[in-house]
Formats: C-alpha cells, sequence, structure tokens
C-alpha cells in the first residue's frame, strides 16, 4: 500500500514521526481501510532507523471514536453479511493494529485530542504514553451498542485501572474527563488542549534525544517483566547489557557527563 486515504503521515521532526487518523467528520471511527493503512504506517516506522519516536492522534474534535458502525465502511458491511465473518474482520482490522503497537520495541505516544473511546481507548492504551488535552473525553460506550471491548479492551482496562473500575466503566458506559482518566490510570499527562501539540513534540523530543538502543531495549525489558519472574527478568538484564553497554552511545554519554554536555547518540 503506497496512498494513504484514511491517514496522514508526517515527521513533525527529523526524528519524530507521527500518524494523524484522518476521518474527522466520523470522529476517526476506523474502518478495515484506516486499520491496514496504520499497520503499514506503523511497520515503514519500525524499519526506519532514522526515526526514534512515534505519535498516534487524530484530526478534528476526536482521538478515535471506536469502530465505524454507521455502515459506510462497504468492507465491514460485506464482513457483516455473515455472523461468522465478525471474528475475522477484528482479526483483519483493529487487532492487528494494536498487536503492531504491543509488539513495537520503540516508544510511541498517544496524543489525545479529542474524544477516546471504545476501541479508540483501547489504540491508546496500546502506545506506550498518553498526553491527553484536558478537553478530551475518555471511556467505554461498547455496551450501549451491546457491543463488547473487543478490540484488546478486556486486556487493556483492567491491566490499567484495575478490574472493579475496568468492569465499571464498561458495563456502565461510562465517560471521564481528562482529569479523572488520569486518576484512575488511563492517561499519563493531562495539558490545555492548546499546549497538546507542543507538549506533545517536547515529550516526544526528550525520548528521541535518549540512546535509541537503550530506549529499545529498556522498553522490551519492561514489557516481558510484566510476565516474568524477577529470576527471568534479571537473567532478561544481563543479556541486554551485554548488547548496549559496549556500545557508542554508551561511551558518548559518560564522556558527555564528564565534559558537562548534552551527549549525542547515533544509535551505536
Amino acid at each position: 500500500m503506497t496512498e494513504f486515504r484514511e491517514i496522514r503521515v508526517d515527521k513533525p521532526e527529523p526524528q519524530i514521526s507521527r500518524i494523524t487518523l484522518a476521518r474527522p467528520k466520523q470522529m476517526n471511527a476506523y474502518t478495515t481501510r484506516l486499520c491496514e493503512e496504520v499497520v503499514h504506517a506503523i511497520d515503514a516506522y519500525l524499519r526506519d532507523d532514522t526515526q526514534r519516536v512515534l505519535i498516534i492522534t487524530g484530526e478534528g474534535r476526536a482521538f478515535c471514536s471506536g469502530g465505524d458502525v454507521s455502515g459506510a465502511d462497504d468492507a465491514h458491511h460485506t464482513l457483516m453479511q455473515s455472523q461468522m465473518s465478525h471474528a475475522r474482520e477484528m482479526r483483519d482490522g483493529m487487532h492487528r493494529v494494536i498487536l503492531a503497537l504491543h509488539h513495537l520495541d520503540k516508544p510511541v505516544i498517544a496524543s489525545i485530542n479529542g474524544a477516546a473511546v471504545a476501541g479508540g481507548l483501547t489504540l491508546a492504551l496500546a502506545c506506550d504514553f498518553r498526553i491527553a488535552a484536558d478537553s478530551a473525553r475518555l471511556g467505554d460506550t461498547s455496551g450501549k451498542f451491546a457491543l463488547l471491548p473487543d478490540e484488546g479492551g478486556a486486556w487493556f482496562f483492567p491491566r490499567a485501572m484495575g478490574l472493579d473500575r475496568a468492569l465499571k466503566m464498561t458495563l456502565l458506559s461510562e465517560i471521564y474527563d481528562a482529569k479523572t482518566a488520569q486518576d484512575l490510570g488511563l492517561v499519563t499527562e493531562v495539558v490545555p488542549t492548546a499546549e497538546l501539540e507542543g507538549r506533545t513534540l517536547e515529550f516526544a523530543r526528550a525520548i528521541a534525544a535518549k540512546g535509541p538502543l537503550a530506549v529499545r531495549l529498556a522498553k522490551g525489558m519492561m514489557h516481558r517483566g510484566l510476565t516474568s519472574t524477577l529470576e527471568h527478568s534479571l537473567a532478561d538484564a544481563a543479556l541486554s547489557v551485554m548488547v548496549s553497554n559496549p556500545t557508542q552511545d554508551v561511551r558518548e554519554g559518560v564522556k558527555a557527563f564528564f565534559e558537562k554536555r548534552p551527549p549525542k547518540f547515533e544509535g551505536r
């Protein structure tokens, strides 16, 4: 796929990539096409070693409102003709996006400019950080349509906010303001709406300035640590430092410290 119709991809700064969901009239509700485009863009980011941080955001007044239930997506309409095809739609669509983000060893920031609900909230939680505008609203509206948190919400929601709160949000179809969402563990940081883009870039810039190999290894270690014993995590750390410690970046970091200057990491 070479042409993007439902997303925009740009590089606001040399080491920072950005994916913008671009269906503002539909509040950036995802379609099969949008999911395919996002997966393609994530893969391009992964393969480009000059790019150190990815930002995902939405155009207009929403980050992502979940799946498009309007029936406007021809592929969705075709799939829904068969009951058994619902699973295939999920596996070929948003599940691919969520897994691509979950397996990505480079950092991703969700810049939540507006509503992030249902699958849109899951998309945000699949990112490493969530910076939300104070005007944003987050929650799970799937129950209003007798739908399920089937994009991965059943896995992400309890891990972010605890099982009882996750059940309450989903079963009562609750929507929270950004500050409440932060208090519940759904958001990393809340900023004034006018400052969202600037703060997201500042956050991304700070990560991009770090040693890219160390960033990728540290992210992988923490993800694996969530499902491993302490002994396994320490063994993982011992193997990881065999890769990171002999690098030029480590020598540069030590040298810059003693020379009292910012380091210049090159990822080698």
